[in-house]
Order: C-alpha cells, then structure tokens, then sequence
C-alpha cells in the first residue's frame, strides 16, 4: 500500500464544502486501488488572516512543501476587499505559487455532450472542445517590479525572462505531444517589447518539438477566437496575465465555471484547484458544485501521484453523474433527472469509484 500526504488548503467561502467532497472521493477511490492518502489541513486566505494575520502562514508553506501534493479549494471575499494588498487573499496564493515554484498552470476545457445546451455558444460550435489553456504563473505583470501607486497614476511592470519563457513553453509543447500536436502560443508582440521576447523564445523551443505545430495569435484575436471557433485550439500558451482572462473566458464555453479543474505544477510539489473563486454568496448553502475540485483531485493523482488507474476512476465517475442526469443547481436546466446537493453529489461520485 502506498501512503501520499496531502497538504489540504480548504480556504474561504465554499472551500471547505468542495474540499470535503474531494477528500470522499480520494477515499472512495482508494478502496480499490493500493494507494491511501494521508491528509493534513493548513490554513491560507481570509480565514488565515482573521486567525494569525497573515493570508500565508509560514506553517502552511513549509507543510506544503513536505507533501506530495496540495488540494486546494478556493479563498477571498468581501470581508477582506479593504485589506491592504498585502494582507488579502490573493496575496498569500500568489505568494504560495511563488514559495514552490509553480510557474506552470494547466487549465484543460472540455465540453461535456450532455450539457451541451448548458454554453451559452451554439451547441455546434462547442461539441467536442477539448483544449488546455498552459498559463505561465510566476511572472509577467503580477510580479514585475518596480510598481507603484499614488495619488494620480499608478503603474506596474511586465517582465518575462527567457529562461521563463523557455521552461512554461517546453512543458506546453511536451503537453501537446500527448494530445493533438498543436500548440498556439498567445501574446501581444505587435506592441509589448516582452510578447516579442516571447515570440521569438517560444520559436527557438518549437524547434525541438517537429512534431508539434506551433502558431501565434494576438491575444486579442485569441479571445474572439475562443467564441467564434474553439475547436480549432489544443494547446494554448500564454503568459501570466493573458492566460489569467483567456482561461476564465474558456471556461464558459463548458457551461459552468464549477466543472473545470486546473493543476499548478513545476516546481517539487504540484497544487491542485478549481479555477473558480469562493462564492461566499452560496456558501453554507449546500448548492456548491464539486466536480471542479473533485477533476482537480483527479488530476492530482495522474501529474503528482502517477496513479492512473485511479485518476481514471475518477473521470469516468464524473462521465457517468452526467450521463444518468444528476445535476447541481448551476446547471439543473441542462438534463437534470434529479437536482443534487454538494454532498450528495460528492457521494454518488465516491460511490461510482468504489465499485
């Protein structure tokens, strides 16, 4: 039997609810496997700050660091908006990312048939999407230096070395040589002296994939793209801040924000999240959807864990809960034989996985 500890970062607002259905997963799913996963809490977001003061306690680093893997759920809200930046939720998962490594986000998108009418895009238009948005996540314009801000303007700084151009872009074309073999690299390289960096490093790194087909697209083009015709991408490329909106807007095209995971990897242990936010707004509520942390947790065992088998397990649940028609509220228009709590959702997965 092979034991994995999990750092589990429950965070704010319906965190702790998506996180708890993971972790029935994760259970459910070792009955039938020789894995057993050993799980330790840390403390990060608002909730850490209102215990220590700090988004990103020191504790919760190093316990992230001396795991296997990090499962994450989700921080921020209103009650902490007026905090000093520092001193937000956003703060201590930037600083998270940065303390291990983590320089490369995948964010994949995948259109489920039976919730086709689920988009707000022609069902035509999205059947068989499948592409991955690769986002670099440790530079660009949200840690450039200097920045500053006063009275009557204010400004930031984007800044991208090579070597980090060169390490996100080996790993998105390492990725599309197990998919279909294109990348599109996104940038803005008519008018940002650092796009054109990026345009020309991302060329010279093509040139030890010749499998792999590489394109360029403006990132504003590559946003009406998304929408005008998404099947046509497999791998996208693109830097921080970029890949921060365009990953957001590729999310819609599945019909709910609460059905796509994403894993940040790179450095000795990997994080794994939906990409939505806290929605305090429901929290407490039991309407959460959880397949998005419940594909993240799968995705945490096929990149950090090299367990396939149960990764597949898990996708396979996820394919089956839709097929028979049970649906959280966010999509019980599109199918629903039965509307299901978060609980009860989390539940029929783990027992799908069990079996």
């Amino acid at each position: 039997m092979k034991k994995y500890k999990i750092a589990v970062i429950k965070g704010d607002g319906i965190g702790p609810e998506i996180v708890d259905e993971a972790i029935k997963v994760l259970d459910a799913v070792s009955v039938n496997t020789d894995c057993e996963f050993v799980y330790k809490e840390y403390l990060m977001g608002g909730i850490a700050y209102d215990i220590t003061g700090d988004p990103l306690p020191e504790e919760t680093v190093e316990g992230c660091k001396n795991a296997d893997a990090v499962l994450f759920g989700a921080i921020g809200g209103e009650k902490w908006d007026n905090l000093p930046r520092d001193k937000r939720p956003e703060s201590g998962l930037l600083r998270l990312r940065k303390a291990l490594a983590l320089y490369a986000n995948f964010r994949p998108v995948k259109v489920y048939d039976e919730l086709l009418d689920a988009s707000t895009l022609k069902s035509e238009v999205i059947e068989g999407v499948d592409l991955l948005v690769m986002r670099e996540l440790t530079g660009g314009i949200y840690f450039g230096q200097p920045r500053e801000k006063g009275n009557e303007s204010a400004f930031n700084t984007m800044v991208y070395t090579k070597d980090e151009i060169i390490r996100i872009a080996k790993m998105a074309f390492e990725a599309a040589q197990k998919r279909r073999q294109k990348v599109c690299s996104v940038d803005k390289a008519n008018v940002l002296e650092v796009s054109q960096l990026w345009r020309e490093t991302v060329e010279e790194v093509a040139t030890g994939y010749p499998d792999v087909t590489l394109s360029h697209m403006y990132v504003d083009n590559a946003a009406m793209q998304l929408v005008r015709d998404p099947k046509q991408f497999d791998v996208i490329l693109t830097g921080n801040i970029f890949g921060d909106i365009l990953s957001d807007e590729a999310s819609m095209i599945s019909g709910s924000i609460g059905l796509l995971p994403s894993a940040s990897v790179g450095g000795v242990v990997g994080l794994y999240e939906p990409i939505h936010g806290s929605a305090p707004d429901i929290a407490g509520q039991g309407i959460a959807n959880p397949i998005a942390t419940i594909a993240s947790a799968s995705m945490m065992l096929r990149f950090a864990l090299a367990e396939e088998k149960a990764a597949d397990k898990i996708d396979k649940a996820i394919d089956q809960l839709l097929k028979e028609g049970y649906r959280t509220k966010d999509i019980s228009s599109y199918g629903a034989n039965e509307v299901c709590s978060t609980t009860e959702v989390g539940s029929i997965i783990a027992d799908y996985v069990s079996k």
